[in-house]
């Protein structure tokens, strides 16, 4: 069942993930600049964090780079 990441914009985690896999985005500040994503209140911060740090390593091992 779908979690919702960040309450101010009705973030699923499964669409952030979705976006994180489409998007090579390596920072929150990357994200913020590019998606309404945590960018109001900041309380999903921690876990937005982590979904790009979890993204990231799926990228690197589709790329053979792990």
């Amino acid at each position: 069942m779908a979690e919702v990441v960040c309450l101010c914009n009705e973030i699923l985690d499964v669409d952030l993930r979705e976006y994180l896999d489409a998007h090579p985005i390596d920072s929150i500040e990357e994200l913020r600049e590019q998606a309404s994503i945590c960018n109001k209140c900041m309380q999903c911060q921690d876990l937005v964090e982590g979904e790009i740090y979890l993204a990231r390593q799926r990228r690197q091992r589709a790329a053979g780079q792990f």
